[in-house]
């Protein structure tokens, strides 16, 4: 075999692994959604129904992240954002922590946003506390919550949504301090460093960069980039929650929970990273099992926990930053999950 058809095979070989390596997250969605038509025909139909409803709701955020930072990126602005967060780290974080108690984002809704900054090089410390308080409580959540659970719950998930922002913001300033942090994104996600590579670089922006064809092009490169590396993971984390709907029992969830002390609410938060349920659906699973004198504190911690790192959430995460990030952010979501429930369960007790 002569050198240059080794070199051509070689080639081949290496193009193939790396498009098998880029596009994991279709193979598994599809190789799951056929088994599940194979297995169970009405669940597979439900499961893809359920996918592409779920993509569509999540659509107009994805398409305002991903517009939002293509643009930034094409007219230089991402350099005037990151340069925003470069004040003092501690109002920072406040704010973040305020905005993200505020928002209404759910826990998917909001990866597409988190990419968009950590591309833009805002500072993890800050991203962070708004990651973590976003999915806990918005508006319309706030008012369901007070009409299920009460105002005095929904107030107490309010300020657990910001304390949580503001415990994991503190926490990763800490580390970024010590120098525990190198590098965020996942390679090939983008620049998310610790806000330094948009802060030192100063670029001149032009607002109108269509008129540019080397800033349009790169607008409509790094879009459509962003949009087909969150399509994929986020339809791999929609189809698994499909499924954990039709094959959990949710009596197994309500069994778990039970009880009072501590014990419940630590469980509590460990069975709300994974939960299945959104925030709205768990509301009157948690409503009846706090009838049945399960701890108020429990109720929140779960609420707390699985707003923030339910399984799609986790999922998106896994695929936007490093192992590291990944790590810290589902320990900081455990350790505030189960601090607000506690807090607030003395405070019942008070």
């Amino acid at each position: 075999m002569s050198g240059l058809t080794l070199v051509a095979r070689d080639k081949a070989k290496s193009i193939g692994t790396s498009l098998l390596a880029r596009e994991q997250a279709w193979l598994v969605s599809g190789a799951i959604l056929l088994a599940t038509f194979a297995l169970d025909p009405v669940q597979g139909i439900e499961s893809a129904l359920f996918t592409a409803g779920n993509l569509i709701d999540v659509a107009p955020f994805l398409v305002l992240s991903i517009g939002l930072a293509a643009f930034a990126g094409a007219s230089g602005a991402d350099g005037l954002i990151a340069r925003a967060f470069t004040g003092s780290p501690a109002i920072m974080i406040l704010l973040a922590a305020a905005a993200g108690g505020l928002s209404p984002f759910c826990s998917c809704g909001v990866i597409p946003l988190i990419a968009a900054l950590l591309s833009m090089g805002v500072p993890l410390s800050a991203v962070m506390a708004f990651w973590l308080a976003s999915p806990v409580m918005d508006p319309s959540m706030f008012v369901l919550t007070s009409g299920v659970l009460g105002l005095d719950f929904a107030i107490a998930k309010t300020l657990a949504a910001i304390g949580l922002g503001l415990f994991g913001g503190a926490a990763v300033a800490l580390f970024t301090k010590a120098g525990s942090f190198s590098s965020i994104l996942r390679e090939g996600v983008g620049n998310g460093g610790c806000g330094g590579g948009k802060v030192r670089t100063v670029q001149p922006i032009v607002w109108r960069f269509w008129t540019d064809r080397s800033r349009l092009s790169k607008f409509s490169r790094e879009g459509l980039k962003a949009a087909l590396f969150l399509a994929k993971w986020l339809t791999l984390a929609f189809l698994l929650e499909s499924l954990m709907l039709a094959y959990v029992p949710a009596n197994l969830i309500a069994g778990a929970l039970g009880g009072t002390g501590l014990a419940p609410i630590a469980t509590a938060t460990l069975v709300g990273v994974p939960a299945y349920l959104n925030g709205y659906a768990a509301l009157p699973l948690v409503s009846g099992l706090v009838d049945q004198g399960m701890a108020p504190g429990a109720g929140l911690a779960f609420l707390v926990a699985g707003g923030v790192t339910s399984l799609p959430a986790a999922i998106a995460v896994w695929a936007l930053v490093n192992r590291t990030v990944f790590a810290l952010y589902i320990g900081l979501a455990l350790a505030g999950s189960f601090i607000s429930g506690v807090l607030y369960q003395l405070w019942c007790i008070l």
